[in-house]
């Protein structure tokens, strides 16, 4: 056995031997002798070694090469470009490769651009060797070597179309079709070359998860002209990672169309009781209140806005704050909704509360006026795939109310009718329900305390056993314990007084 096949015996790549004799061959010649065949065969091992990569996921711009095996998914069109010192014309054909940890452009130069239309097709599997770059869309192969390797299998999709669970990193040319869930408001940038840029932010769902999306520049403003509740087309899209999640993002290239599809999407969401602080969570539920709208001071001079409402779910309430844009959303008392990627927070008298900032999802689901929740049948043996949250439905027996806990453990009944989909009804109501024989006399002067479960016109305090519907002017917080003191009339109790 010769020095060369000894070292290439320990050689852990997967290199013909041909391939690894050539590359010996060369090291020998470019030192000039100062280095026999062992030594050059040890060297280039090494540096074999170092470029083989695992899988496409371990591929690095700071490489001076990466040798892997990859599926063809897509190959782009032949682009002609006027070289600076050359006469001429140089082409490039983007095509896109992937395995099982991932996907990459790889980008085929001049003679490979002409191979590459003329030889690749879709499906295939390629060995390739070249030289990883940033890219626009993320890393790129800048390809120097490419072989097919017909003997091995890469299980990967290849497809037109994808779904949220088949993106990964790196991958582009993707279309994609989703319910979109919530839309952002176009923000402006200064670049590095004095140009302002634009960009903006969707949210689509489908069966399979959802995905934030990021629109640059020309395509930023559609999030101004799409409607929440529609389905929307991405065409064109790559995929890059932001803060540990995938987004799908749409350049000048792409484009995001409004489709006549239906889409199903299920948001899957954390029971509220079971939420944690400093944790972030998807939960759903109904709105059982909602705040004014406030406004306020940045330290920066600007003015921010905010809205509280509460949610409840089958197993606790929380209190919500919509910060931003989501301040304006028209979202109240008995509305189904599902929020993602909320904050969990420390919050007033040390009860949990969930902030919806810029990366949250608020989607307000649709529900049926019969209160008949997700899935059920609408009376032509069809159902909404998009409907509410069955956890309010009715149960199906014919009766016309719901029961739902008020977030002490107690529960209330509440009346299904005006399309509430079985919700617990706003908190005024409830407090009728509950009063029974423990009401206080209309037209005798009562003190109440309790603890703010709805702030607004008019406040409700619980005091742990009953509810009370108060009228006044006074501006109180959710979850502050304040007494009123005044006359009751009709059920509620008119306050003189509110410390």
């Amino acid at each position: 056995m010769s020095d060369i096949e000894g070292v290439y015996e320990d050689l852990e790549a997967d290199v013909p031997l041909e391939e690894f004799r050539e590359a010996v061959e060369a090291k020998v010649e470019q030192m000039g002798g100062l280095a026999d065949e062992e030594t050059a065969a040890m060297l280039v091992a090494h540096e074999v070694g170092e470029s083989e990569v695992g899988g496409i996921a371990d591929i690095e711009p700071g490489m001076e090469e990466a040798k892997f095996v990859a599926k063809v998914l897509s190959i782009g069109e032949k682009r002609t470009f006027e070289r600076d010192d050359e006469d001429e014309d140089g082409q490039v054909v983007n095509v896109e490769v992937a395995d099982e940890t991932g996907s990459v452009r790889a980008a085929f130069w001049d003679d490979h651009a002409e191979a590459a239309i003329e030889e690749l097709e879709e499906g295939q599997v390629l060995r390739i060797k070249g030289r990883p770059k940033e890219g626009f869309s993320g890393v790129e192969i800048s390809v120097d070597n490419v072989e097919p390797d017909p003997d091995t299998e890469i299980d990967v999709q290849v497809s037109d179309t994808y779904t949220v669970e088949d993106l990964s990193l790196g991958l582009s040319n993707v279309n994609l079709v989703g319910l979109l869930l919530d839309t952002d408001s176009v923000r402006t940038f200064d670049r590095d070359d004095g140009s302002e840029g634009k960009v903006s932010n969707l949210v689509l769902g489908d069966s399979t998860g959802r995905i934030r999306v990021t629109l640059w520049d020309e395509q930023a403003d559609l999030a101004t002209e799409l409607e929440a509740g529609t389905t929307v087309e991405v065409i064109d899209g790559y995929v890059k990672e932001r803060d540990g999640s995938l987004e799908l993002h749409v350049g000048n290239r792409g484009a995001v169309e409004e489709v006549d599809e239906e889409v199903e999407y299920v948001p899957e969401s954390t029971p509220i009781e079971d939420v944690e602080i400093d944790q972030v969570v998807d939960i759903a539920g109904v709105v059982r209140s909602a705040d004014p709208k406030r406004t306020f001071d940045r330290d920066d001079g600007s003015e921010g806005q905010v809205r509280n409402i509460r949610v409840q779910d089958a197993t606790d309430d929380i209190r919500v704050a919509l910060w931003g844009d989501k301040a304006d959303l028209d979202v109240g008392p008995g509305d189904e909704v599902a929020l993602g990627d909320v904050e969990i927070q420390d919050g007033w008298q040390d009860d949990l509360e969930a902030s919806a900032g810029w990366q949250s999802t608020v989607t307000v689901l649709e529900s049926d006026s019969s209160g008949s929740g997700a899935g059920a049948d609408d009376g032509d043996g069809s159902s909404d795939e998009n409907a509410g949250l069955s956890a309010f439905a009715d149960d199906g027996d014919g009766a016309d109310e719901a029961t739902a806990t008020d977030g002490t453990g107690r529960s209330s009944s509440a009346n299904s009718a005006g399309g509430t989909g079985g919700a617990a009804t706003e908190a005024d109501d409830a407090a009728s329900a509950d009063a029974g024989s423990d009401d206080p006399t209309d037209g005798e002067e009562v003190e109440f305390t309790g603890v703010v479960v709805q702030a607004g016109d008019p406040v409700v305090l619980d005091d742990g056993e009953t509810t009370m519907s108060v009228a006044t002017d006074v501006d109180v917080g959710l979850g502050e314990e304040v007494t009123a003191r005044g006359v009751v009339r009709n059920g509620r109790l008119e306050a003189n007084d509110v410390f």
